[in-house]
């Protein structure tokens, strides 16, 4: 199991500035011992995860909160990739969407996600529904050490 006190690198694939400042927000109140990276579309997504250009520096990932409708690239096609790669393909990886179509969420399984959770509207629940996750992953759930 990890332990709260291990350092997760996190990161959030989002192009809407709100739902990322909830998502910071849920982190730093929830006191996760985690650092939280993001992209804010589907080719940022890719190059953070294969360190090029501005990210050939970026730590390697333990988590990835995905959204599906970004710029560039979308959700579904950033996952393929994750799954279809056998350096990223251990990488969770939850979608994290406004979207509530069932038509996603299967895709979305298909395609391996370790969870799809479609964001509530309200604030607080949003922040609530993060911190499961980080809850999830960081204290109950042991992730792979690359």
């Amino acid at each position: 199991m990890i332990t709260p006190l291990q350092l997760i690198e996190v990161l959030l694939v989002e192009d809407d500035s709100g739902d990322e400042l909830m998502t910071r927000e849920a982190f730093e109140d929830n006191k996760i011992a985690n650092r939280l990276h993001v992209a804010r579309d589907g080719e940022e997504a890719l190059d953070f995860l294969y360190r090029r250009g501005a990210h050939a520096d970026a730590p390697r990932v333990d988590l990835v909160l995905l959204d599906l409708n970004l710029p560039k690239y979308d959700g579904t096609q950033v996952l393929r990739q994750i799954r279809s790669d056998p350096d990223l393909t251990h990488m969770p990886v939850v979608i994290l969407t406004t979207s509530s179509a069932e038509e996603d969420v299967l895709r979305s399984y298909k395609l391996h996600a370790n969870a799809f959770v479609t964001k509530p509207v309200d604030v607080n629940q949003f922040i609530a529904a993060v911190r499961q996750i980080d809850d999830f992953f960081l204290t109950v759930a042991r992730l792979p050490r690359t």
